[in-house]
């Protein structure tokens, strides 16, 4: 199993890697032109490039920090701790990208920024080479996530909306954002050369900045859903619930709770109402039993905690009513 999981860390990083050189190299070319271009939007740009290379930095920490096993002080493990750094790229692309945009933008718009634009060939150069190398990377996030779905059978969109793993989603709406933004630097450039005015490239910034602030904010949903801790795929609840019901020593399956502790890591906990005719040793081998089948069944299940509970009590139905909007429902045993 932890085999199984090394693969997809594996891939992350190197989707990460390879995101940090492009941008590394894209934010120097961009730094350069909007120095000798004057341009808003390349301005932007390199902005955009430097937020997306530190970025890079925080995912590779979030990758090597949520990896370390679980120890006495955290016996979930680190799992959560990369939803935490990759939160932070999703506010460094605002605090870093968006609103320097916006202020390149609005200078210009404005009249605080001279109209004079020299040399644009030199723009144009740049961002048709930050183009190739951004399309690089965005190739091998893109590879990564359409993998990811189909190994999890979940189309495209769906799996960026359910994953535990947003690494490689982060690079992915980075890479993209960028692809989008390079084109609406062109489009500024080419407009400003074109009629002489300034506005078209203050406009290019801000929509730079309207792209960026978007994608922090996906970014940040995803991951702020992630860190209160999201349920597990509900195929997998659902299979829990039927290998759980389908025990010969389960008469009802009162309760389930599971959550996502971690890329590829649940936590699955489930009170269940035993025959009454068995004993206690046979109760606490059913439930090692039963345990052990799911963590088979299922990689992604790290810990299973079966509590045994009448299914009349009062209180407990309270608690699921209150979870579920009703009790769970019976299912009909095959057979």
């Amino acid at each position: 199993m932890g085999g199984q999981r090394d693969e997809p860390e594996n891939e992350s990083g190197l989707t990460v890697l390879l995101a940090f050189l492009a941008n590394l190299g894209i934010a120097i070319a961009k730094i350069v032109a909007a120095l000798v271009t004057g341009s808003a939007s390349m301005a932007a740009e390199a902005a955009h490039s430097i937020a997306d290379t530190f970025n890079e930095i925080l995912l590779m920490v979030g990758l090597r920090r949520s990896g370390r096993p679980a120890d006495r002080r955290h016996p979930f493990g680190y799992g959560k701790e990369r939803y935490i750094w990759t939160l932070l790229v999703a506010v460094a692309i605002f605090g870093m990208g968006a609103l320097f945009s916006y202020y390149q933008g609005f200078q210009t718009l404005f009249g605080s920024r001279s109209g004079e634009e020299t040399d644009p060939l030199i723009g144009y150069i740049v961002l048709a080479v930050a183009f190739m190398l951004e399309g690089t990377s965005w190739q091998q996030a893109l590879r990564q996530t359409r993998a990811a779905a189909r190994e999890e059978s979940l189309p495209f969109f769906a799996y960026i909306r359910r994953t535990d793993e947003p690494t490689a989603i982060s690079v992915l709406l980075e890479d993209s954002a960028a692809l989008v933004g390079l084109l609406l630097a062109f489009g500024g450039l080419g407009l400003h050369q074109a009629t002489g005015s300034p506005v078209w490239d203050g406009i290019g910034s801000v929509l730079i900045g309207v792209l960026l602030t978007a994608v922090a904010l996906i970014l940040g949903r995803i991951n702020l859903n992630l860190l209160i801790g999201n349920q597990a795929d509900p195929r997998i609840v659902d299979d829990v619930r039927a290998r759980l019901y389908a025990a010969p020593e389960v008469e009802w399956v009162v309760d389930i709770i599971t959550m996502t502790v971690g890329a590829d890591r649940v936590l699955v906990c489930a009170r269940l109402d035993f025959r009454d005719a068995l004993t206690s040793g046979d109760v606490e081998r059913a439930c090692v039993r039963m345990a052990r089948e799911l963590r088979e069944a299922h990689e992604e299940i790290d810990e299973v905690f079966l509590e045994p509970v009448p299914r009349d009590d009062p209180e407990l139905r309270k608690r699921v009513i209150a979870r579920y909007g009703r009790t769970l429902r019976p299912q009909t045993r095959e057979g």
